[in-house]
Protein backbone atom coordinates (compact mmCIF):
# COMPACT_ATOMS: atom_id res chain seq x y z
CA UNK A 1 0.00 0.00 0.00
CA UNK A 2 1.19 3.52 -0.87
CA UNK A 3 -1.19 5.45 1.39
CA UNK A 4 0.21 7.85 3.99
CA UNK A 5 -1.21 9.46 7.11
CA UNK A 6 0.10 12.54 8.89
CA UNK A 7 0.97 12.63 12.59
CA UNK A 8 -2.04 14.76 13.50
CA UNK A 9 -4.47 12.36 11.83
CA UNK A 10 -2.78 9.37 13.46
CA UNK A 11 -3.12 10.96 16.91
CA UNK A 12 -6.75 11.89 16.26
CA UNK A 13 -7.55 8.35 15.11
CA UNK A 14 -5.88 7.01 18.25
CA UNK A 15 -7.99 9.29 20.48
CA UNK A 16 -11.19 8.28 18.69
CA UNK A 17 -10.32 4.62 19.14
CA UNK A 18 -9.55 5.15 22.84
CA UNK A 19 -12.82 6.94 23.42
CA UNK A 20 -14.73 4.23 21.58
CA UNK A 21 -13.11 1.48 23.63
CA UNK A 22 -13.78 3.43 26.80
CA UNK A 23 -17.45 3.78 25.91
CA UNK A 24 -17.68 0.07 25.14
CA UNK A 25 -16.14 -0.82 28.49
CA UNK A 26 -18.25 1.71 30.34
CA UNK A 27 -21.44 0.58 28.65
CA UNK A 28 -20.68 -3.08 29.22
CA UNK A 29 -20.11 -2.61 32.94
CA UNK A 30 -22.86 -0.10 33.61
CA UNK A 31 -25.44 -2.45 32.09
CA UNK A 32 -24.54 -5.38 34.31
CA UNK A 33 -27.69 -7.32 35.14
CA UNK A 34 -27.71 -10.07 37.76
CA UNK A 35 -29.80 -12.25 35.45
CA UNK A 36 -27.18 -11.98 32.70
CA UNK A 37 -24.17 -12.63 34.92
CA UNK A 38 -22.40 -15.99 34.57
CA UNK A 39 -23.55 -18.11 37.50
CA UNK A 40 -20.99 -20.03 39.59
CA UNK A 41 -21.84 -23.31 37.84
CA UNK A 42 -21.45 -21.66 34.44
CA UNK A 43 -18.09 -20.20 35.45
CA UNK A 44 -16.91 -23.62 36.64
CA UNK A 45 -18.16 -25.29 33.44
CA UNK A 46 -16.12 -22.78 31.44
CA UNK A 47 -13.02 -23.47 33.54
CA UNK A 48 -13.54 -27.23 33.07
CA UNK A 49 -13.03 -26.79 29.32
CA UNK A 50 -9.49 -25.52 29.85
CA UNK A 51 -8.32 -26.78 33.26
CA UNK A 52 -8.32 -30.44 34.29
CA UNK A 53 -9.40 -31.33 37.84
CA UNK A 54 -8.98 -28.92 40.80
CA UNK A 55 -12.73 -28.88 41.46
CA UNK A 56 -12.42 -27.32 44.93
CA UNK A 57 -10.33 -24.39 43.69
CA UNK A 58 -12.70 -23.88 40.74
CA UNK A 59 -15.73 -23.77 43.03
CA UNK A 60 -14.14 -21.23 45.37
CA UNK A 61 -12.97 -19.12 42.45
CA UNK A 62 -16.35 -19.25 40.69
CA UNK A 63 -18.25 -18.21 43.81
CA UNK A 64 -15.81 -15.40 44.62
CA UNK A 65 -16.04 -13.94 41.11
CA UNK A 66 -19.85 -14.22 41.05
CA UNK A 67 -20.11 -12.53 44.46
CA UNK A 68 -17.79 -9.80 43.20
CA UNK A 69 -20.26 -9.05 40.41
CA UNK A 70 -23.11 -8.94 42.95
CA UNK A 71 -21.13 -6.49 45.10
CA UNK A 72 -20.84 -4.17 42.10
CA UNK A 73 -24.61 -4.31 41.59
CA UNK A 74 -25.43 -4.08 45.28
CA UNK A 75 -24.38 -0.41 45.56
CA UNK A 76 -27.62 0.63 43.89
CA UNK A 77 -29.82 -1.64 45.99
CA UNK A 78 -30.96 1.16 48.32
CA UNK A 79 -30.59 -0.68 51.64
CA UNK A 80 -28.08 -0.48 54.48
CA UNK A 81 -26.57 -3.94 54.04
CA UNK A 82 -23.09 -3.65 52.60
CA UNK A 83 -21.53 -6.81 51.23
CA UNK A 84 -17.82 -7.01 52.00
CA UNK A 85 -15.44 -8.46 49.46
CA UNK A 86 -13.90 -11.87 50.06
CA UNK A 87 -10.35 -11.84 48.76
CA UNK A 88 -9.12 -15.35 48.01
CA UNK A 89 -5.78 -17.15 48.35
CA UNK A 90 -4.96 -20.33 46.41
CA UNK A 91 -2.19 -22.63 47.61
CA UNK A 92 -0.71 -25.37 45.44
CA UNK A 93 2.63 -26.71 44.29
CA UNK A 94 4.17 -25.50 41.05
CA UNK A 95 2.55 -26.70 37.85
CA UNK A 96 -0.87 -27.46 39.35
CA UNK A 97 -2.72 -24.69 37.49
CA UNK A 98 -3.01 -21.59 39.70
CA UNK A 99 -1.97 -19.11 37.03
CA UNK A 100 -3.83 -21.05 34.33
CA UNK A 101 -7.06 -20.77 36.33
CA UNK A 102 -6.56 -17.02 36.56
CA UNK A 103 -5.77 -16.61 32.86
CA UNK A 104 -8.74 -18.77 31.87
CA UNK A 105 -11.27 -16.98 34.02
CA UNK A 106 -10.07 -13.66 32.59
CA UNK A 107 -11.53 -14.72 29.23
CA UNK A 108 -15.00 -14.87 30.74
CA UNK A 109 -15.10 -11.70 32.81
CA UNK A 110 -16.95 -8.46 32.15
CA UNK A 111 -14.67 -6.44 34.44
CA UNK A 112 -11.00 -5.40 34.04
CA UNK A 113 -8.70 -8.25 35.06
CA UNK A 114 -4.93 -8.39 35.36
CA UNK A 115 -2.23 -10.74 36.63
CA UNK A 116 0.76 -9.31 38.50
CA UNK A 117 3.86 -10.93 39.99
CA UNK A 118 4.72 -10.31 43.63
CA UNK A 119 8.39 -11.24 43.21
CA UNK A 120 9.36 -7.82 41.81
CA UNK A 121 7.88 -5.88 44.72
CA UNK A 122 10.07 -4.28 47.39
CA UNK A 123 9.63 -1.72 50.14
CA UNK A 124 9.56 1.92 49.10
CA UNK A 125 13.04 3.29 48.65
CA UNK A 126 14.64 0.05 47.47
CA UNK A 127 15.42 -1.30 44.01
CA UNK A 128 12.31 -2.94 42.59
CA UNK A 129 8.70 -1.88 42.16
CA UNK A 130 6.44 -0.16 44.66
CA UNK A 131 3.38 -2.01 45.92
CA UNK A 132 1.15 0.57 44.21
CA UNK A 133 2.46 -0.53 40.81
CA UNK A 134 0.20 -3.59 41.14
CA UNK A 135 -2.69 -1.30 40.24
CA UNK A 136 -0.87 0.22 37.27
CA UNK A 137 -1.53 -2.92 35.23
CA UNK A 138 -5.22 -2.81 36.15
CA UNK A 139 -5.40 0.82 35.04
CA UNK A 140 -3.77 -0.06 31.75
CA UNK A 141 -6.26 -2.88 31.12
CA UNK A 142 -9.11 -0.44 31.87
CA UNK A 143 -7.54 2.07 29.45
CA UNK A 144 -6.89 4.40 32.42
CA UNK A 145 -10.62 4.60 33.15
CA UNK A 146 -10.34 4.86 36.95
CA UNK A 147 -14.02 4.12 37.59
CA UNK A 148 -13.79 0.82 35.73
CA UNK A 149 -10.42 -0.11 37.25
CA UNK A 150 -11.99 0.33 40.69
CA UNK A 151 -14.41 -2.50 39.85
CA UNK A 152 -11.73 -4.88 38.59
CA UNK A 153 -10.04 -8.08 39.70
CA UNK A 154 -6.31 -8.47 40.38
CA UNK A 155 -4.54 -11.84 40.54
CA UNK A 156 -1.32 -11.58 42.55
CA UNK A 157 0.91 -14.50 41.61
CA UNK A 158 3.84 -15.85 43.67
CA UNK A 159 2.41 -14.40 46.89
CA UNK A 160 4.56 -16.88 48.86
CA UNK A 161 7.74 -15.14 47.67
CA UNK A 162 7.03 -12.18 49.96
CA UNK A 163 6.84 -14.34 53.09
CA UNK A 164 9.09 -13.06 55.83
CA UNK A 165 12.26 -15.02 56.32
CA UNK A 166 11.35 -16.29 59.79
CA UNK A 167 8.18 -16.91 61.78
CA UNK A 168 9.11 -14.20 64.27
CA UNK A 169 8.86 -10.47 63.46
CA UNK A 170 12.24 -8.94 62.71
CA UNK A 171 13.60 -5.63 63.98
CA UNK A 172 15.69 -5.38 60.81
CA UNK A 173 14.46 -4.56 57.32
CA UNK A 174 12.93 -7.39 55.30
CA UNK A 175 12.99 -5.53 52.01
CA UNK A 176 11.05 -7.95 49.83
CA UNK A 177 9.26 -9.87 52.56
CA UNK A 178 7.40 -8.52 55.57
CA UNK A 179 7.76 -4.93 54.41
CA UNK A 180 5.89 -5.70 51.19
CA UNK A 181 3.18 -7.51 53.13
CA UNK A 182 2.69 -4.44 55.30
CA UNK A 183 2.35 -2.33 52.17
CA UNK A 184 -0.23 -4.71 50.68
CA UNK A 185 -2.56 -4.33 53.66
CA UNK A 186 -4.08 -1.05 52.50
CA UNK A 187 -4.63 -2.43 48.99
CA UNK A 188 -6.37 -5.60 50.15
CA UNK A 189 -8.66 -3.99 52.70
CA UNK A 190 -9.63 -0.97 50.66
CA UNK A 191 -8.25 2.57 50.62
CA UNK A 192 -7.43 5.37 48.21
CA UNK A 193 -3.98 4.67 46.74
CA UNK A 194 -1.88 7.00 44.60
CA UNK A 195 -0.81 4.93 41.61
CA UNK A 196 2.11 5.78 39.28
CA UNK A 197 0.53 5.67 35.79
CA UNK A 198 3.56 4.00 34.18
CA UNK A 199 4.40 1.68 37.08
CA UNK A 200 7.86 1.22 38.57
CA UNK A 201 9.15 3.72 41.11
CA UNK A 202 7.35 6.80 42.35
CA UNK A 203 9.14 10.15 42.30
CA UNK A 204 8.10 13.62 43.52
CA UNK A 205 7.46 15.17 40.09
CA UNK A 206 5.34 12.28 38.83
CA UNK A 207 1.61 12.78 38.38
CA UNK A 208 -0.28 10.19 40.42
CA UNK A 209 -3.70 8.67 39.79
CA UNK A 210 -5.82 8.09 42.92
CA UNK A 211 -7.52 4.67 42.91
CA UNK A 212 -9.96 3.40 45.53
CA UNK A 213 -9.36 -0.33 46.11
CA UNK A 214 -12.53 -0.89 48.14
CA UNK A 215 -14.30 -2.72 45.30
CA UNK A 216 -11.27 -4.39 43.71
CA UNK A 217 -11.23 -8.14 44.26
CA UNK A 218 -7.79 -9.61 44.98
CA UNK A 219 -7.01 -13.24 44.21
CA UNK A 220 -3.62 -14.48 45.40
CA UNK A 221 -1.77 -17.63 44.42
CA UNK A 222 1.45 -19.23 45.57
CA UNK A 223 3.30 -22.55 45.63
CA UNK A 224 4.32 -22.25 49.32
CA UNK A 225 7.03 -24.82 48.76
CA UNK A 226 7.64 -26.80 51.96
CA UNK A 227 4.39 -25.83 53.69
CA UNK A 228 3.52 -29.54 53.91
CA UNK A 229 6.02 -29.77 56.77
CA UNK A 230 4.18 -27.00 58.63
CA UNK A 231 0.89 -28.82 58.09
CA UNK A 232 2.41 -32.10 59.26
CA UNK A 233 3.73 -30.46 62.44
CA UNK A 234 0.30 -29.02 63.19
CA UNK A 235 -1.37 -32.38 62.62
CA UNK A 236 1.23 -34.07 64.83
CA UNK A 237 2.39 -36.36 62.06
CA UNK A 238 5.20 -36.54 59.50
CA UNK A 239 5.34 -36.25 55.75
CA UNK A 240 7.60 -39.34 55.63
CA UNK A 241 8.71 -41.92 58.16
CA UNK A 242 7.08 -44.03 60.84
CA UNK A 243 6.54 -41.45 63.56
CA UNK A 244 2.82 -40.87 63.03
CA UNK A 245 0.64 -41.34 66.08
CA UNK A 246 -2.26 -43.77 65.95
CA UNK A 247 -5.08 -41.22 65.77
CA UNK A 248 -3.66 -39.65 62.60
CA UNK A 249 -3.44 -42.81 60.52
CA UNK A 250 -6.39 -41.66 58.37
CA UNK A 251 -4.46 -38.62 57.11
CA UNK A 252 -3.48 -38.77 53.44
CA UNK A 253 0.25 -38.11 53.61
CA UNK A 254 0.53 -38.02 49.81
CA UNK A 255 -1.64 -34.88 49.69
CA UNK A 256 -0.99 -32.88 52.84
CA UNK A 257 -1.93 -29.63 51.10
CA UNK A 258 -5.64 -30.47 51.40
CA UNK A 259 -5.39 -29.89 55.17
CA UNK A 260 -4.10 -26.33 54.74
CA UNK A 261 -5.29 -23.86 57.38
CA UNK A 262 -4.60 -20.15 58.06
CA UNK A 263 -2.16 -20.96 60.86
CA UNK A 264 0.01 -22.84 58.36
CA UNK A 265 0.30 -19.68 56.26
CA UNK A 266 1.36 -17.80 59.38
CA UNK A 267 3.99 -20.43 60.19
CA UNK A 268 5.25 -20.16 56.61
CA UNK A 269 5.82 -16.40 56.94
CA UNK A 270 2.64 -14.49 56.05
CA UNK A 271 1.74 -11.92 58.68
CA UNK A 272 -1.63 -12.35 60.46
CA UNK A 273 -2.97 -9.06 59.07
CA UNK A 274 -2.50 -10.30 55.49
CA UNK A 275 -4.12 -13.66 56.27
CA UNK A 276 -7.09 -11.87 57.82
CA UNK A 277 -7.61 -9.88 54.62
CA UNK A 278 -7.58 -13.08 52.52
CA UNK A 279 -10.49 -14.86 54.21
CA UNK A 280 -11.14 -17.45 51.50
CA UNK A 281 -8.43 -20.12 51.53
CA UNK A 282 -8.41 -22.95 48.99
CA UNK A 283 -5.87 -25.40 47.63
CA UNK A 284 -4.91 -27.16 44.42
CA UNK A 285 -4.26 -30.89 44.52
CA UNK A 286 -0.97 -32.34 43.28
CA UNK A 287 -1.45 -33.74 39.79
CA UNK A 288 -1.56 -37.52 39.57
CA UNK A 289 -0.81 -39.60 36.50
CA UNK A 290 -4.39 -39.56 35.19
CA UNK A 291 -4.65 -35.78 35.50
CA UNK A 292 -1.34 -35.23 33.69
CA UNK A 293 -2.41 -37.58 30.89
CA UNK A 294 -5.70 -35.70 30.48
CA UNK A 295 -3.97 -32.30 30.56
CA UNK A 296 -1.81 -33.38 27.66
CA UNK A 297 -4.71 -33.95 25.24
CA UNK A 298 -8.17 -33.03 26.58
CA UNK A 299 -8.47 -29.24 27.20
CA UNK A 300 -9.51 -26.95 24.37
CA UNK A 301 -6.01 -25.53 24.18
CA UNK A 302 -4.12 -28.67 25.25
CA UNK A 303 -0.41 -28.91 24.54
CA UNK A 304 -0.80 -31.56 21.87
CA UNK A 305 -3.56 -29.61 20.09
CA UNK A 306 -1.28 -26.56 20.02
CA UNK A 307 1.48 -28.50 18.27
CA UNK A 308 -0.98 -30.10 15.85
CA UNK A 309 -2.18 -26.58 14.99
CA UNK A 310 1.39 -25.32 14.48
CA UNK A 311 2.13 -28.09 11.99
CA UNK A 312 -1.26 -27.66 10.33
CA UNK A 313 -0.32 -24.06 9.50
CA UNK A 314 2.59 -25.50 7.50
CA UNK A 315 0.27 -27.95 5.74
CA UNK A 316 1.58 -30.91 7.75
CA UNK A 317 -0.64 -33.44 9.54
CA UNK A 318 0.95 -34.24 12.93
CA UNK A 319 0.00 -37.43 14.80
CA UNK A 320 1.30 -39.19 17.90
CA UNK A 321 1.40 -42.82 18.91
CA UNK A 322 -0.63 -43.30 22.14
CA UNK A 323 2.47 -44.74 23.82
CA UNK A 324 4.21 -41.38 23.39
CA UNK A 325 1.71 -39.70 25.70
CA UNK A 326 2.35 -42.27 28.42
CA UNK A 327 6.09 -41.77 27.99
CA UNK A 328 5.78 -37.99 28.33
CA UNK A 329 3.71 -38.36 31.51
CA UNK A 330 6.25 -40.83 32.94
CA UNK A 331 9.03 -38.31 32.44
CA UNK A 332 7.00 -35.45 33.95
CA UNK A 333 6.39 -37.56 37.06
CA UNK A 334 10.00 -38.76 37.21
CA UNK A 335 11.38 -35.23 37.16
CA UNK A 336 8.53 -33.73 39.25
CA UNK A 337 7.84 -31.11 36.61
CA UNK A 338 4.05 -30.86 37.01
CA UNK A 339 1.81 -29.75 34.15
CA UNK A 340 4.20 -26.96 33.21
CA UNK A 341 6.87 -29.56 32.51
CA UNK A 342 4.71 -31.38 29.97
CA UNK A 343 5.28 -28.60 27.48
CA UNK A 344 9.04 -28.63 28.10
CA UNK A 345 9.14 -32.35 27.36
CA UNK A 346 7.00 -32.08 24.20
CA UNK A 347 9.09 -29.13 23.02
CA UNK A 348 12.27 -31.15 23.52
CA UNK A 349 10.82 -34.02 21.49
CA UNK A 350 9.56 -31.80 18.67
CA UNK A 351 12.34 -29.21 18.33
CA UNK A 352 14.29 -30.96 15.55
CA UNK A 353 11.12 -31.72 13.60
CA UNK A 354 9.90 -28.14 13.90
CA UNK A 355 13.28 -26.99 12.59
CA UNK A 356 13.38 -29.31 9.58
CA UNK A 357 9.76 -29.81 8.43
CA UNK A 358 8.91 -26.23 7.28
CA UNK A 359 11.74 -26.43 4.72
CA UNK A 360 10.59 -29.78 3.29
CA UNK A 361 7.53 -30.97 1.35
CA UNK A 362 6.47 -33.45 4.02
CA UNK A 363 2.66 -33.64 4.34
CA UNK A 364 2.44 -35.89 7.38
CA UNK A 365 4.63 -36.64 10.40
CA UNK A 366 4.02 -39.33 13.02
CA UNK A 367 5.78 -39.20 16.38
CA UNK A 368 6.68 -42.71 17.51
CA UNK A 369 7.79 -43.91 20.92
CA UNK A 370 11.29 -44.70 19.61
CA UNK A 371 11.60 -41.21 18.15
CA UNK A 372 10.48 -39.60 21.43
CA UNK A 373 12.99 -41.64 23.45
CA UNK A 374 15.76 -40.80 21.00
CA UNK A 375 15.03 -37.04 21.17
CA UNK A 376 14.91 -36.96 24.97
CA UNK A 377 18.07 -39.04 25.16
CA UNK A 378 19.86 -36.46 23.04
CA UNK A 379 18.59 -33.52 25.04
CA UNK A 380 19.68 -34.58 28.55
CA UNK A 381 16.30 -34.00 30.20
CA UNK A 382 17.85 -34.00 33.67
CA UNK A 383 18.54 -30.28 33.20
CA UNK A 384 14.79 -29.71 33.59
CA UNK A 385 14.61 -31.44 36.92
CA UNK A 386 13.59 -29.41 39.95
CA UNK A 387 16.45 -29.31 42.41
Amino acid sequence: MDGCICNDCAEQAHEIAREAMGEVMKGRLSKLDINELPKPKEIKDFLDQYVIGQDDAKRYLSVSVYNHYKRLLQKDAGDDVEIEKSNIIMVGSTGTGKTLLARTIAKLLHVPFTIVDATVLTEAGYVGEDIESILTRLLQVADYNVAEAERGIVFIDEIDKIARKGDNPSITRDVSGEGVQQGLLKLLEGSVVNVPPQGGRKHPDQKMIPVNTKNILFICGGAFDGIEKKIAQRLNTHVVGYGAVQNTMHIDKENMIQYIAPQDLKAFGLIPEIIGRLPVLTYLNPLDRTALRNILTEPKNSIIKQYVKLFEMDGVKLTFEPEVFEFIVDKAIEYKLGARGLRSIVETIMIDTMFEVPSTHVQEFRVTLDYAKKQLGKANLSRLQNV
